[in-house]
């Protein structure tokens, strides 16, 4: 039974074999500067994802890392969404650049918009719990099932929610990526469109930003890494005390 035509559309760019043909224009680059931005943007975002995984293997050890980690990614999911988003605007405004190059399968355009959303949601969320602390943070709000919710639970649910989501969007965008990135495409995107420089100057300064907001955020870092070590020995003591 063949695959319906949405699905097939997804499979072959996600396995490499279907490319949107962007038009690369003077200065700029046009759409095929656009793609290699956003998939370098995508590449550095991915990397430090994977960073972040690694501290849920230890969250209360490395908690440091883990708040650092996440407001690194803040400028990074920006500027990935800015890049995104200027491509949709260009091309739902007439733009015939990115007219001709079209938009991509039906179903990444559906799940595009809960991908970003996802990740504005779980940034979001780990910047306020920031902000308010950590014992605002864990505070109970309401008791559903048994269960006890409270800020850091909305910030879990909703990673789960950006885990789930930006899966099944890796699963179709980093083989293009990869491509795009390393010149293995076939279009003009892929051959070397104008505006490197300005690119690379874009994601330098997204990464100096990233810094500079990590450098700021440490200290409070280091508070929640130390109220993740009191919460870790009164429940060593409570278990002890029974």
């Amino acid at each position: 039974m063949p695959l319906p035509r949405a699905v097939r559309d997804v499979v072959q760019t996600a396995a490499g074999r279907r490319h949107r043909a962007d038009p690369v224009t003077p200065v700029t680059g046009g759409p095929g500067g656009n793609a290699q931005l956003t998939a370098w943007t995508g590449l550095l975002f991915l990397g430090l994802i994977a960073a972040e995984l690694v501290t849920l293997l230890d969250v209360s050890g490395w908690m440091s890392w883990h708040v650092v980690l996440g407001v690194l990614l803040v400028p990074v999911a920006l500027l990935k969404t800015g890049s995104t988003g200027w491509r949709i605007a260009r091309y739902y405004t007439g733009n015939r650049p990115y007219r001709a190059a079209g938009p991509p399968p039906m179903i990444l355009r559906v799940l595009g918009p809960l991908v970003i959303l996802s990740t504005l949601g779980v940034l979001g969320s780990g910047l306020a719990l920031i902000a308010v602390g950590q014992g605002t943070s864990e505070r109970t709000w309401l008791t559903v099932l048994g269960q006890q919710v409270s800020a850091v639970t909305l910030h879990q649910v909703l990673f789960i929610a950006f885990g789930v989501l930006t899966g099944l969007h890796l699963l179709a965008r980093i083989v293009p990526a990869i491509q795009l990135t390393t010149g293995r495409t076939h279009d003009e995107a892929g051959t070397g469109a104008p505006g490197k420089g300005p690119r690379a100057l874009i994601l330098v300064m997204t990464l100096a930003a990233a810094a500079v907001a990590a450098a700021l955020i440490l200290p409070t870092a280091h508070g929640w890494q130390q109220g993740a070590h009191h919460a870790e020995r009164g429940r060593q003591s409570g278990h002890a005390g029974r």
